[in-house]
């Protein structure tokens, strides 16, 4: 028999050792929980906004009695999710947010609104919402509210089957996804669907408190899934205003994205509804109130004052750019962090306001897709004030930093051919090669070809003369709206076109419509010398139609320059591609110099037979105008049985005429690509064509000078051993009717498991060709800063910029996730779209 207490109740030392050890336990109990915790929650991230939706581990609620886990004794709190009916009885004034919650004035937006706002009606836990809560969490159950509670017990506990073997704690236990399973004493397996991330023990399990908040849990769920809770008018009530607004922001995010897409300006004079010049953002609105029951709800109430809030203001437009803008730029960073080696290509011009605007594009390899893709993606663009090589250098360094891109990951440069931007000493590209050796400089394909013009058409007064009268063909009939009428009767086909120096294609656009058109632009020269009563314009027309349209040698010149033009213009147009690669530049180059060799050879007598049929029709002499023969005095020692070559008419002006640009054209191409030649050294034994034509020997020289160029600091992209065997092997596999480097990274790429020589394809197809990138960018600037926009934010300019040229990626962005970003910005929205 067991001994029976001598006294009744336990005396004060027995009280005092028995206190002693349940603070034991408990100080246990903590230590335990803490570790506990890293096997099924996530690290808590601080809020300024809600203090309650972020709780750290050592500022968790959890009860500690309650959260103690040991291994042989496990007690979990569900009494968070023990919701009877009496515990999920929501006042329907604080589940419903209605009109009379967001009754603001219209002309504010949410932003503006005061802080008096009446909230006695939004329950507290819902304006404390935040959409990132992981319901899952048991750290966060303190701070849930209804609906959250909801969620979380018709989704049911969260489980990762991904862990084996859990780390150990200081008491050597760990958690296994083997205790997800109870084995019973038969052998029979049930789950345990109770059981979150990590946990269990069995003393839990089958203890009163557990088997009393599982059958509430399962009575709740019942309830919700067959929608019969005690608050379901409450809460239908509050997920049918939460839907409402969500389509309202659906709609309203989907007109920023319009207007931003195509360029056009959102506001007007006023920001009121239905009236004049309110722009065209709150037109749309208005316009859609026609079709759409949701807009027309929204507009009745915000017409009614029944809201305050309504989030077609001015700030809501650009918080909506700005939230468009940053998805776009952050999926463009993501994608070149991925590609690691990028090149920047740069270009500057003043914008409407007077501002020097630097466009920043980047180029990189999207390696990550199907198949692999060369990519020119917009960044920004930024207002320079110095444009000295130092000050740009500093304002491109800093952006870069600002954006997280490593200028040790930058392989190439592609600028214009200004001196601060190539100077080889100062210049912006010599500032980078000091930080980063293996940032290869280019210079833009099209700025020199177009440079190679400029040397053509300044070699000799003649070639001047001839764009000159272009130039005045045009003005003559510019300049006058009936002198452009008289044009327009006359030349039925293309119109004259202004001559400019810089831009790529002007010198072809303005020749084009006075070749093909000759006898249509005279005639209209005749009517303008006929009918004008201005005697300096019948002079100047009367000079254009007889001595420069109506003369032999004009014709010569129009027709030699319209064919070197023409095939310029081609390459031109195909450098300028986003994806154009550096072996297709060589080619297109080395084609060039071999048509102008070409050209120079049997150009002349083809453009002597032009000009003599289009002569014949319009009524002019085939034949170069005479000059009088200067003869040269001799001197006294001269050898007087020497005559003097004289050339005939024809003779002389090809030789002082069309040899001369022909010449001159082929010496700027072969001095201006110098540069295409060196990159053809260093990676033409990547060109498909020549791998195949190497010997051992020059293909391992080859790899170890592509290893030199690509190293610094003891550190280069590829291995040149690995190289020369992977390339060797490569070249086994690689079809033959694969002639590029683009192909060949994608065969690569297929057959796998040759790092170096994809790390040098993607460097190699990284290298910039042009320019052309930044001159789209600026076409973008021009629509949208004008002059009636000129006081624009540079923010604004850069959000809208982002989504006007980068609109592809933004066409497949969920507007859910753009909803839930917007809605995360503050409590009250929380509460709202949550």
């Amino acid at each position: 028999m067991p001994s029976v207490p001598k006294y009744k109740y336990l005396s004060g030392s027995q009280k005092r050792k028995k206190k002693k050890l349940e603070e034991d336990k408990r100080k246990a109990g903590k230590v335990k929980q803490k570790h506990i915790h890293k096997f099924f929650s996530k690290q808590p991230q601080s809020s300024s906004s809600s203090a309650d939706a972020h709780v750290g581990e050592d500022d968790s609620n959890v009860n500690v009695d309650e959260a103690n886990v040991v291994e042989d004794n496990v007690t979990l709190n569900v009494d968070e999710v023990n919701v009877g009916e009496d515990d999920v009885n929501v006042n329907v004034d604080e589940a419903n947010v209605g009109d009379d919650d967001v009754n603001v004035d219209m002309d504010k937006d949410e932003d503006d609104v005061n802080a008096n706002v009446d909230e006695a009606n939004v329950d507290k836990d819902d304006a404390n919402a935040n959409p990132s809560i992981d319901i899952f969490d048991p750290r966060t159950w303190d701070g849930l509210n209804s609906n959250l509670i909801n969620d979380l017990v018709m989704k049911g506990p969260k489980r990762d089957l991904t862990i084996d073997k859990g780390p150990v704690d200081k008491l050597g236990r760990r958690f296994s996804r083997v205790m997800y399973t109870r084995i019973l004493s038969n052998r029979e397996k049930l789950d345990r669907e109770w059981l979150h991330a990590l946990q269990g023990l069995k003393e839990h399990e089958v203890s009163f408190e557990h088997l009393k908040n599982m059958n509430k849990l399962f009575e709740i769920r019942e309830r919700l899934e067959c929608n019969k809770t005690i608050d379901k008018v409450a809460y239908e009530q509050f997920k049918k205003e939460r839907d409402y607004w969500k389509e309202v922001i659906f709609r309203i995010i989907a007109l920023v994205k319009f207007l931003a897409k195509h360029g056009l300006p959102f506001r007007g004079s006023n920001e009121k509804l239905y009236q004049h010049s309110n722009g065209n953002f709150l037109g749309l609105v208005e316009m859609l109130e026609e079709f759409d029951p949701i807009m027309k709800e929204h507009v009745r109430r915000i017409m009614s004052d029944e809201l305050h809030i309504h989030y077609i203001g001015h700030n809501i437009q650009n918080e909506l750019i700005q939230l468009l803008a940053h998805q776009v730029k952050t999926g463009i960073i993501k994608k070149i962090k991925q590609a690691k080696y990028y090149s920047i290509i740069l270009d500057c011009t003043p914008d409407t306001s007077h501002q020097e605007q630097m466009s920043i594009i980047v180029r990189y390899v999207n390696f990550n897709s199907n198949s692999v893709t060369v990519e020119e993606s917009f960044l920004r663009f930024l207002v320079v004030d110095d444009t000295t090589g130092k000050g740009l250098f500093e304002v491109t360094s800093k952006e870069l930093e600002s954006l997280g891109l490593d200028i040790n990951d930058m392989r190439g440069q592609c600028y214009d051919n200004g001196a601060n931007m190539k100077g080889k000493h100062s210049g912006v590209q010599r500032r980078f090669l000091e930080k980063n050796p293996r940032a290869l400089y280019s210079a833009c394909g099209c700025h020199s070809l177009n440079l190679v013009l400029c040397d053509m058409a300044n070699t000799i007064t003649k070639s001047r003369e001839f764009f000159g009268t272009i130039q005045r063909i045009y003005t003559i009939f510019a300049n006058s709206i009936n002198r452009w009428q008289i044009l327009k009767e006359n030349v039925k086909g293309l119109t004259l076109k202004s001559l400019s120096t810089t831009r790529w294609e002007s010198r072809v656009d303005s020749i084009k419509p006075v070749r093909t058109q000759l006898v249509d632009v005279k005639k209209a020269l005749k009517e303008v010398r006929a009918s004008d009563k201005d005697p300096k314009i019948q002079s100047e027309a009367k000079s254009l139609e007889k001595h420069e349209v109506g003369d032999y040698e004009f014709l010569v010149q129009i027709i030699i320059w319209y064919e070197i033009l023409s095939n310029v213009n081609l390459v031109s147009k195909r450098l300028q591609s986003k994806d154009v690669v550096l072996d297709v530049a060589i080619n297109e180059v080395a084609k060039l110099i071999k048509y102008f060799k070409n050209y120079r050879e049997v150009g002349f007598s083809k453009a002597i037979d032009e000009a003599i049929e289009i002569a014949n029709e319009l009524g002019v002499d085939a034949e170069f105008p005479k000059k009088r023969v200067i003869r040269r005095k001799k001197q006294f020692d001269e050898n007087s049985s020497v005559d003097e070559v004289i050339f005939s008419l024809d003779e002389d002006f090809k030789v002082n005429y069309f040899l001369c640009i022909v010449d001159q054209a082929i010496s700027s191409l072969q001095t201006r690509f110098d540069q295409y030649q060196e990159f053809e050294n260093l990676w033409g034994f990547f060109f498909p064509k020549k791998l195949k034509t190497l010997d051992e020997a020059n293909l391992k020289s080859c790899c170890f000078r592509l290893q030199e160029a690509l190293k610094y600091k003891e550190e280069s992209d590829i291995d040149a051993n690995e190289l020369y065997l992977e390339l060797k092997l490569i070249e086994t596999f690689l079809p033959s009717y694969i002639v590029s480097p683009f192909d060949a990274l994608n065969n690569v790429k297929r057959l796998g498991h040759f790092p170096n020589a994809i790390n040098a394809y993607k460097v190699l197809l990284t290298i910039p060709v042009t320019v052309a990138s930044t001159e789209r960018s600026f076409s973008k600037l021009k629509l949208l800063k004008t002059y009636l926009r000129s006081t624009m934010s540079q923010e604004r300019l850069n959000g809208l910029a982002m989504i006007s040229i980068e609109n592809e990626i933004l066409e497949g962005m969920e507007y859910k996730d753009l909803i839930e970003s917007f809605a995360s910005k503050n409590a009250r929205r929380a509460a709202r779209f949550a």
